[in-house]
């Protein structure tokens, strides 16, 4: 059974969300702070995390950093939940080093979405030529700007046009020219056919 971690102080939405992913199958393992959420971390070697980012205490930035700091929990596939949706709110998790962000309030279909493609990605990962999303610069030999491979990077992660806006800190309709001169640039037509083009390069 896999297991999950969730970090939330916020008591109701806590148990609504444990419920939720124990529902379809998940072992969840639930925390009330920061502090106790690395233990359990330490302890259980969760197979994903989801954390809140304001909690009292420590914050989910803190943890985060703490866990990716740890040769242990390092790797471990993090998803913050977060009431501060502003793009630097965002870019601030997902510089820390962030799998990804889901908004409160946090539908289920939204919810289960990602954590399976969170956790689908580490599977793939663990295989000898999975696709490694650290870093976008191996793309570059596609013949792209440093700029286009960066959102290329999360083209192929499944992210839509305004999602990796607020990551990267541009324009909605800026990235959209970076993607339709990557189309240009790959000869493609497609996200789909543009990612398969990435994942080829980063596997």
């Amino acid at each position: 059974m896999t297991t999950i971690l969730l970090i939330e102080d916020h008591t109701p939405l806590r148990e609504n969300l444990r419920e939720m992913l124990t529902l379809e199958g998940f072992r969840v393992l639930a925390a009330a702070n920061g502090r106790e959420g690395l233990q359990l971390a330490a302890q259980h070697a969760p197979a994903l995390i989801l954390c809140d980012i304001m909690m009292p205490g420590l914050d989910g930035h803190a943890v985060l950093e703490r866990l990716r700091s740890d040769a242990a929990t390092k790797a471990i596939p993090f998803i913050f939940l977060t009431a501060k949706g502003t793009p630097p709110d965002i870019r601030a998790g997902m510089n820390l080093g962030a799998d990804d962000y889901l908004p409160k309030p946090v539908l289920r279909n939204d919810l289960l979405k990602a954590v399976r493609t969170r956790l689908e990605r580490a599977r793939q990962q663990q295989q000898r030529f999975a696709p490694n999303f650290d870093d976008p610069k191996p793309l570059e030999k596609l013949g792209i700007s440093p700029r286009e491979a960066e959102v290329l990077l999360w083209v192929a992660q499944g992210k839509g046009n305004h999602e990796i806006a607020e990551i990267l800190g541009l324009s909605v309709a800026t990235v959209k020219k970076h993607t339709i001169h990557i189309f240009e640039k790959l000869g493609v037509e497609s996200r789909t056919a543009a990612t398969l083009r990435a994942v080829e390069m980063l596997g």
